[in-house]
């Protein structure tokens, strides 16, 4: 189980960074956040979070039964081919999820309310605090 979060701060497009946590059963076996970019959309946060997420758990040898979990409609309706992809500023970051994702045998996407991302959330909100200065 995967949670993944973005963010552009303080404007969107802005300063985009990124969190995730790496869950094996009820045990955090990982998390990380970063800066995505700088003048980017919260939607490139929000990929750039799944691309750092499953470049960690493929480095890992962990491509089976993952599912990721996102409070972003748009991440999860077009990495579940729900929705269309029609362009944006996002559209490199999509390219490298949806390629890194079609390595992983089994791979679901699930859409969660924003309140039960916390931690990813919170990653992401530290990730900015650091870069917002640079």
């Amino acid at each position: 189980m995967v949670f993944i979060d973005g963010l552009a701060e303080p404007t969107n497009p802005g300063t985009g960074t990124y969190g995730y946590v790496i869950y094996r059963g009820d045990k955090k076996v990982e998390e990380d956040c970063g800066l995505a970019g700088r003048n980017v959309t919260n939607n490139f946060a929000e990929y750039r979070a799944l691309v750092m997420a499953l470049k960690s758990l493929k480095s890992k040898g962990w491509v089976v039964d993952v599912t990721i979990r996102s409070d972003s409609r748009l991440l999860v309706g077009q990495m579940s081919q729900r929705w269309k992809v029609k362009g944006g500023g996002y559209i490199q970051e999509y390219k490298a999820a949806r390629d890194i994702a079609a390595e992983f045998p089994s791979l679901a996407f699930e859409w969660i309310p924003r309140d039960q991302n916390k931690e990813a959330d919170l990653l992401s909100r530290i990730a900015y605090e650091k870069h917002k200065a640079l």
